[in-house]
């Protein structure tokens, strides 16, 4: 399989600084630890997948400045990180491709995978069959029970052709994200495939609706 690079988009879990919504409901301190359990699990999944080499990881860090993302970064065992910076979803995911462009030319990787920390049910598996169909298709979604995507994939094809085509005209934060993707690729002739659907965790119900 070609080899991916992994780009984990993660915010600092400080007090009343995360999972605002999780917050009403369980308070900040209790969504500041849930925030950080799930970040710690999503670094432990994506570091099995490393072992093996067939990932390198970048985290893409909000919520902190330089210095102590590059401190929370070491903690973390991730030697690769990058500030996520303004703007909404999309420009935050284009900014980390365009960063991380030279070290994937450096290194010969050709697909770049997008995952957030919102997910305690992530597998390896998951990660492993994205890898898989990336090696057949242009672009793996993830698809979340809030209309939006946990996970993107990027294959080599749209990375040189069609950079932007999958961020441009979407509604962040609405229930159509992942349909207004879609409908961006359709034109392309790309193909997609998608994942298994997740709860990503923002509100106690997504909890509930787990069990």
């Amino acid at each position: 399989m070609d080899k991916a690079l992994l780009i984990i988009m993660a915010k600092w879990h400080g007090f009343g600084r995360c999972k605002t919504r999780l917050s009403k409901d369980i308070g900040k301190s209790n969504s500041a630890k849930v925030q950080h359990v799930m970040t710690q699990h999503t670094i432990s999944v994506a570091k099995s997948l490393q072992a093996d080499n067939l990932i390198d990881i970048s985290i893409a860090i909000s919520g902190l400045g330089q210095k102590n993302a590059s401190r929370w970064s070491k903690e973390l065992g991730i030697k690769k990180f990058n500030l996520q910076g303004k703007g909404n979803l999309g420009e935050k995911m284009k900014r980390q491709i365009i960063i991380n462009k030279k070290f994937c030319t450096q290194h010969k990787i050709k697909n770049i995978i997008f995952i957030g920390t919102d997910l305690p049910d992530l597998c390896h598996q998951d990660l492993l069959k994205t890898l898989r169909e990336l090696q057949q298709n242009d672009l793996i979604l993830g698809p979340s029970n809030d209309g939006g995507y946990w996970l993107i994939g990027l294959s080599e094809k749209i990375m040189s052709t069609h950079l932007y085509s999958p961020f441009v005209n979407i509604k962040w934060s609405t229930n159509n994200v992942l349909q207004n993707t879609i409908d961006n690729l359709s034109p392309l002739k790309f193909k997609y495939k998608f994942l298994d659907k997740k709860i990503d965790i923002d509100k106690v119900i997504d909890i509930e609706n787990r069990n």
